[in-house]
């Protein structure tokens, strides 16, 4: 059996990328775990080595995540290590006797006493390619291995990997389901003010039967929002991307928008906010209706949230190319160069401050971007700078 070569470097030309990627699995520095602790066993058994292994080439270290050993070390210098060489292969790297191989001549772990002489290590393999580290067996003897037992070696290491993304996936789903919650939290907020403010109003109106009506409709109309936005779990559930199915039929966008509006009066009341809508073009558009609500609102109540008191928000509707374009322009306290790079991300924090002490998580503008996606519109904000206002604008195919 031949012995693998040494490249002159230990460092491969990815590393900075393959690092990135060791460290999105939060594998380093964590404790000896039992799966990982099986499958070096059943490598020193097929190898009826002392020593067996499973390690992770960080960036000037390597971190034994099972280390089946007299040597008591949970890491070592990447320089000294042989798996920073078995990295460097996609086949596993093999030293039958390491004492005919001149370059490890000065290796401290061949020089010391009962040092190594035997080597076999299989890289963990991400999907993308990228070596991680390995499963490895090692040995105080020189020792000659079969092409069984190497591929054997090669199944354990993928073994191994399999453990790595399936955890991966795992904390991937739960920051979806918790990005999910936050989402359905944000969503309901602006029902449950116009429901508190209405219950207010109606108290002190009570002798005036068409403001109650009024109000109970607006109620109303907060409440089913409630519902509609819980029953959205179960289909935000089912992706991990948080889409989710569009009931997609002929709307009109003029419409929608004037519900909206009446939806947030009250909330814009409070600080002497008006909403003037001007629409002079065709607004029928094949969309689902429910969810293109959602986005109106979430664009309407960051307007009003982030405008000065006793300003008005204007919703402009316009056609270009075939497109309707929506826009939000407020008079507010603007985005700065640095903002832009953050809009429609989540959980982003901006320069500006609510201006009525209102509460902000940065979900909102994330969920206007993932709802226009699904319509395969397009989303985009502009500025001339702090306190010059911004606009945020929606773009829907008519067709």
């Amino acid at each position: 059996m031949n012995n693998s070569q040494i490249p002159n470097s230990l460092i491969p030309d990815n590393d900075a990328q393959r690092i990135n990627k060791l460290h999105s699995y939060d594998i380093l520095d964590t404790p000896e775990e039992d799966t990982f602790d099986k499958i070096a066993i059943l490598a020193a058994q097929i190898f009826n080595t002392p020593i067996a292994q499973v390690t992770f080439v960080d960036e000037e270290r390597v971190f034994f995540k099972t280390n089946i050993s007299p040597l008591q070390a949970t890491q070592i210098n990447r320089k000294d290590s042989f798996c920073s060489i078995a990295i460097l292969n996609s086949d596993v790297t093999l030293f039958e006797n390491m004492l005919d191989v001149p370059e490890l001549a000065d290796n401290p772990f061949v020089l010391m006493e009962n040092g190594v002489r035997f080597y076999a290590g299989a890289p963990l393999k991400t999907p993308e390619g990228l070596h991680l580290g390995t499963v490895c067996v090692l040995d105080v003897e020189p020792k000659e291995v079969t092409a069984q037992q190497l591929e054997m070696l090669e199944t354990l290491s993928s073994i191994a990997m399999d453990e790595l993304e399936l955890r991966l996936a795992t904390r991937k789903a739960i920051r979806t389901q918790t990005d999910m919650m936050n989402r359905i939290v944000h969503d309901l907020k602006n029902p449950n003010t116009t429901i508190s403010l209405s219950a207010e109003l109606i108290k002190k109106k009570a002798d005036d039967p068409k403001i109650v009506a009024d109000f109970a409709d607006r109620i109303k109309r907060a409440a089913t929002s409630v519902l509609s936005s819980l029953n959205n779990l179960l289909d935000l559930s089912q992706s991990e991307n948080a889409s989710f199915r569009l009931n997609s039929q002929e709307i009109d966008v003029s419409q929608i928008l004037e519900t909206v509006k009446k939806n947030f009066e009250l909330i814009a009341s409070q600080k002497e906010q008006n909403i003037e809508i001007s629409c002079n073009c065709s607004t029928v558009i094949l969309a689902d209706e429910i969810r293109l609500q959602e986005a109106f609102e979430n664009l309407l109540s960051n307007a009003l949230k982030y405008a000065y008191p006793n300003t008005t928000i204007f919703i402009n509707v316009s056609t270009i190319d075939n497109q309707i374009i929506v826009e939000f322009k407020d008079q507010g306290q603007g985005l700065l160069e640095e903002d832009k790079n953050k809009l429609f991300t989540k959980f982003a924090r901006l320069s500006a401050i609510p201006t009525g002490k209102e509460h902000s998580n940065g979900l909102g503008l994330s969920i206007v971007k993932m709802l226009v996606e699904l319509h395969h519109g397009k989303v985009w904000a502009e500025s001339d700078g702090k306190d010059k206002g911004a606009s945020f604008f929606i773009a829907l195919p008519v067709h």
